[in-house]
């Protein structure tokens, strides 16, 4: 069939998904109103916004469509309607259930904006990442170790600069909901309607970046932004969204932009720019956005340049996008001065964390045994000096320059029932850390319990005055390279080897099952947790360090005779055989990674670039497409 279809524009009052059903012959196209997905149509291609898909063509807000002329389009897009040669770009099918989605995603307009996006930036993302190649290369070769820049001290001895102020929405944030990953429509719509200032709607740690999973998020993302999610709030008066893009290492499988695949934060950030940016900035609630594993000021000046041309293109006011930079590696911490100079015009603020940032002395020390770093679940915590420190410069550097400085995410989960020792015994554990950051000097931090914004809120209004903490700038802090790489004492238990061990396995299993984040023992365990958990088994066998209860040698032999305990335990309780047999390849997939010769830098980059995940994405696919099939023939 050769169709061109024009869109007729329809009365304000529509606020409907139609879709359109062309027959054979037809010189008018029967419109079928819907609010939900549309019907399956078998054996017809149609041609809409630039995209080719098999069944139907869904149109936003159409009333009346006519066909307008007859066109050939068997060999592909046609290149004087998108702009773009079909060669030069291409895009995976639809995921099964998400041809709507996809279709409002993927139009004619946002697919030319990430193809000139990406194009024009892909070149340095890849600099950026051969330069971190080059940059531990040096470290492991030379055994230097980082310390503040020369070349930028003149700058951070300039008293008189400071980043522009934020808008009204980002000066009060003293609770945001972390890892929230908007594919979980339920609990995005939960989040949504919370007291909480703020959201990190998450493309990153928390969130497992199969197709499906981004199509979904983002449209769900859509859908909030404009009004048209089912329970939410409008967005002026929702949460602040704080949408955080994948990291640097992601790619993405199902673009290729002239012959590579996309880069997972372009992919990302352009969609979200391209459908949102301009509603947000309308409504004083964005464009803002969080910058995750960001290692340099390099870095920082490359997203500060995307955001330059992004606002260009767009034609937005230069300034409006807003980004609040993790600072998740030790490296950055000695540039974060820098970094919130490179992008002075649309800095949010930093933030600081706990896993990640403790994973990064392994990623780039970890072969040291100076670097060796103990047992997590009994030795490391915000207070210890390396950690405290970092936290401390942070605050300091942020308020001198009059940025707003954010803490780490509370993973516990609080027991469903209020009036219970267990419930007290959680929240006094979540307070007393909590307040320890307050004390230090944040403007804010995360939590994932939605059911601890309100104590969380109340321990900031008792403790502090007034939107945020800018006010207090830490003049008492003096922080030296040798307070930020000092590793704590202690010691390897066997609690803590086995707890590594199961956080691994699950991440892995949770990723293969298209989850980013899971629970175990009464928290929420996310890539940051299985980044720590896994980098902590590699060094403790590179290093051949002794568990403190019966002095066993942390072995290849020990971690595989653990691991295969702990699968044949939690087997126990899969479901189905399926299930089973998925977190056993799990299990496996863990001992290859903490037995490799060299570090994999980011486990998530691992699994996104390995067989076996590629396939489990495929297999779902498959499973739900025969699914969506057997319905559409029930209903024959």
């Amino acid at each position: 069939m050769k169709v061109y279809l024009k869109q007729i524009t329809p009365p304000a009052a529509w606020s409907c998904t139609t879709a359109v059903k062309i027959l054979p012959g037809q010189r008018k196209a029967e419109t079928l109103a819907r609010t939900a997905s549309a019907p399956y149509f078998q054996n017809k291609i149609l041609y809409c916004e630039g995209l080719l898909y098999g069944g139907l063509v869904l149109l936003k807000l159409a009333v009346s469509i006519e066909i307008d002329k007859w066109l050939d389009f068997s060999k592909g897009l046609p290149s004087d309607r998108t702009g773009v040669n079909p060669h030069s770009m291409e895009l995976s099918p639809p995921p099964t259930g998400l041809e709507a989605e996809s279709a409002a995603l993927f139009t004619t307009g946002s697919l030319h904006f990430l193809h000139e996006l990406i194009s024009t930036f892909d070149e340095e993302v890849e600099k950026i990442l051969q330069l971190r190649v080059s940059r531990k290369a040096h470290l492991d070769l030379s055994g230097e170790l980082p310390n503040f820049l020369e070349s930028t001290a003149h700058m951070r001895a300039d008293p008189d600069w400071r980043v522009l102020p934020v808008p009204p929405r980002l000066q009060k944030r003293h609770v945001d909901i972390g890892d929230m990953a908007p594919c979980d429509t339920s609990r995005f719509i939960r989040a949504l309607q919370s007291p909480a200032q703020g959201i990190q709607v998450d493309f990153d740690d928390g969130n497992c970046p199969t197709f499906h999973n981004q199509i979904k998020g983002i449209h769900n993302i859509i859908l909030a932004v404009n009004n048209r999610l089912p329970g939410a709030p409008h967005i002026s008066r929702a949460p602040v969204l704080m949408l955080r893009p994948r990291a640097w290492n992601m790619v993405e499988h199902n673009m290729m932009v002239e012959g590579k695949e996309a880069p997972g934060p372009l992919f990302d950030f352009g969609l979200l720019m391209y459908h949102c940016g301009r509603t947000l900035l309308e409504h004083q609630s964005g464009p803002f956005f969080y910058l995750s594993k960001v290692e340099n000021l390099v870095e920082a000046r490359l997203w500060n340049n995307i955001f330059i041309w992004t606002q260009q293109k767009l034609g937005l006011p230069l300034g409006c996008i807003k980004a609040t930079v993790l600072i998740e590696n030790v490296l950055a911490t000695f540039e974060m001065e820098e970094i919130l100079y490179e992008l002075r015009e649309h800095s949010a603020g930093l933030n600081c964390g706990i896993w990640d940032y403790s994973a990064s002395f392994v990623n780039k020390f970890g072969h040291r045994q100076d670097f060796l770093l103990p047992d997590r679940s009994k030795y490391v915590n915000m207070e210890k000096r390396f950690l405290r420190s970092y936290m401390d410069l942070l605050v300091q550097t942020c308020h001198r320059r009059g940025a707003l400085a954010t803490g780490g995410m509370a993973a516990p989960l609080l027991p469903h029932r209020q009036h219970t020792h267990s419930y007290s015994t959680v929240l006094a554990s979540v307070e007393r850390l909590k307040l320890l950051e307050i004390k230090a000097g944040v403007d804010g931090f995360m939590v994932y319990d939605i059911n601890l914004i309100k104590p969380m809120q109340e321990l900031f209004e008792l403790h502090t005055e007034g939107d945020n903490q800018l006010h207090r700038l830490r003049d008492d802090v003096s922080v030296t390279p040798e307070d930020l790489l000092s590793m704590p004492s202690g010691g390897v238990t066997l609690y803590g080897l086995k707890y590594n061990i199961a956080v691994g396995v699950l991440f892995i299993n949770a990723w293969l099952s298209g989850k980013g984040h899971f629970f175990y023992r009464g928290q929420v365990e996310d890539s940051a947790t299985a980044e720590i958990s896994r980098s902590q088994v590699w060094q403790w066998i590179r290093h051949q360090a002794r568990l403190e209860d019966d002095s066993r040698v942390v072995s290849r032999q020990l971690v595989t005779e653990l691991t295969k305990e702990l699968s044949t335990e939690l087997s126990r309780l899969c479901p189905s055989e399926r299930a089973e047999q998925r977190l056993h390849t799990a299990a496996d997939m863990f001992l290859e990674v903490v037995l490799k010769r060299h570090f994999p830098e980011f486990i998530t980059s691992y699994l996104n670039l390995d067989h076996t995940f590629l396939t489990s994405q495929n297999l779902r696919e498959e499973e739900e497409e025969a699914v969506e099939i057997g319905r559409q023939r029930a209903k024959l």
